[in-house]
C-alpha cells in the first residue's frame, strides 16, 4: 500500500513547530524521510498561519522538499484540563505562550492546514484521558463523530472528491478503552468515509499490553485498503506490534528525544552512551549501521560531547536515531514483501523488551 507515492509502513519525524530538534531538513532528506508531522496548534500560535501562509505554505517556510502531515492540535488543547472549554462548536482555550484566549471550530482547524498547504489534514476531535469514565469516553466519541462530519462537509467545499492533486483527509478514531465505544467509532467515522483512518487517544497512560490490545482490537474493524496510522506511538517494539496487527503510519518524538539525552537506538538494543562503560569505547555507536554517525565518530567522543555539554553530541546522537528509525522502516517493508517479518520481528523484539 501507498500514500501519496510513499510505499508503507513509514515513520514520520515529529516537527511540532517547523523544526525536528537539532536537525536540518536536508539530513532528514538524507536519511530517506518524506513526510514530516507538524502541530497546527502551535503553529497557529507562534508563528501564525497568515505569515506561513505568506511564504508559500509551511514546506517551503521551513524549506522541506517533501509532505507533511499536520496534526489538528487536539491532543494539545484537551491536555489543557484548567484552560480550556468544550462546546458543540468547538474549543475554547489559553494560549500556552501569552495565556490570550482563543476559540477555534472543527471549520477552523481544517482552514489553519488549508493555509499550512498540509498534505494530510487531522480533523478536530476529542481525546480523554486515561483512566476516564465510559460516560466522558462516550460523550469524547458523539464530539469527535460530530466533529469530522463538519469537517469533512468543510473540507469538500474546497475540493472535489475526484481531485487527485487535493490534500488527504484523514478520520480519528475515539472510544478509550471501552471495545464497544471504540467499535461504535470506528463505524460512524467510517460511514462518514476517510482517504485514512487514525487510531486516537493511545498512549495517554495505559500500560502497553492495553494500548496493543486497543490498537490491534481497532486495526481489525478497520478497513484494510486504507492507511491506519496509530498517533503518537514510536518505540520499535511499539511500531513491529502495530504492523503486525496491519497499522502502517506512526510518528514519535522518541528518536531525537533520546538522542537529547545520550540514549541511542542500535540492532542490538538501546544504549546509553553517557555510561561509564564507553568513556574508550573505540568502535562506532552501531557497527551494524552506516550512517554518516557511525562511519566517522567513536562511543567515546560522542560520550565526551555529552559529559561536555557540547551541542554537537546531542545533534550526532539524534541524527543516527532517525536514520535508525528509517532503517527499521525499510527492513519492516522488505520483510512483509519476502514473507520474513515475524523473524524480522522476533528477532528486533528480543533486544526492545519492555522493561
Amino acid at each position: 500500500m501507498k500514500i501519496l507515492g510513499v510505499e508503507l509502513p513509514i515513520f514520520m519525524p515529529v516537527a511540532t513547530q517547523g523544526s525536528v530538534k537539532s536537525l536540518s531538513v536536508s539530513e532528514l532528506q538524507s536519511c530517506g524521510y518524506k513526510i514530516l508531522l507538524s502541530n497546527a496548534y502551535h503553529l497557529y500560535l507562534r508563528p501564525g498561519v497568515d505569515i506561513i501562509q505568506s511564504f508559500g505554505g509551511l514546506a517551503d517556510f521551513m524549506s522541506w522538499d517533501g509532505m507533511i502531515l499536520t496534526d489538528s492540535g487536539g491532543y494539545q488543547v484537551f491536555s489543557m484540563a484548567d484552560l480550556r472549554r468544550v462546546t458543540e462548536d468547538g474549543v475554547e482555550f489559553s494560549s500556552h505562550i501569552d495565556g490570550s484566549r482563543h476559540f477555534l471550530t472543527p471549520e477552523d482547524v481544517i482552514n489553519i492546514q488549508l493555509k499550512l498547504k498540509s498534505n494530510i489534514i487531522m480533523p478536530l476531535d476529542e481525546p480523554v484521558a486515561y483512566p476516564c469514565s465510559r460516560t466522558d469516553a462516550e460523550e469524547a466519541v458523539r464530539k469527535t463523530t460530530v466533529w469530522a462530519k463538519r469537517s469533512k462537509d468543510h473540507f469538500f467545499k474546497f475540493f472535489s472528491p475526484g481531485d487527485e492533486k487535493r490534500p488527504l483527509l484523514f478520520g480519528i478514531i475515539q472510544g478509550s478503552v471501552y471495545n464497544d465505544l471504540r467499535e461504535r467509532s470506528i463505524n460512524e467515522i467510517c460511514s462518514i468515509g476517510f482517504d485514512g483512518y487514525a487510531i486516537g487517544g493511545v498512549s495517554v497512560g495505559e500500560e502497553k499490553s492495553l494500548i496493543y490490545e486497543i490498537v490491534d482490537f481497532s486495526a481489525s474493524k478497520l478497513p484494510s485498503d486504507k492507511p491506519i496510522y496509530v498517533m503518537g506511538m514510536g518505540t520499535p517494539q511499539d511500531i513491529l506490534t502495530c504492523v503486525e496487527s496491519g497499522c502502517a503510519m506512526f510518528d514519535c518524538i522518541i528518536p531525537t528525544r533520546y538522542g537529547r539525552t545520550g540514549t541511542a537506538f542500535t540492532w542490538q538494543g538501546k544504549k546509553v552512551l553517557r555510561n561509564s562503560g564507553y568513556k574508550d569505547a573505540a568502535g562506532p555507536i552501531d557497527a551494524q549501521c552506516d550512517c554518516f554517525v557511525c562511519s566517522n565518530y567513536s562511543c567515546a567522543y560522542i560520550r565526551h560531547l555529552f559529559n561536555s555539554s557540547e551541542i554537537l553530541g546531542l545533534r550526532l546522537l539524534s541524527f543516527h536515531n532517525v536514520y535508525f528509525y528509517s532503517k527499521l522502516m525499510s527492513r519492516i517493508r522488505e520483510s512483509l514483501t519476502g514473507g520474513s517479518f515475524k523473524a524480522l520481528k522476533n528477532k528486533i523484539s528480543e533486544f526492545y523488551k519492555e522493561g
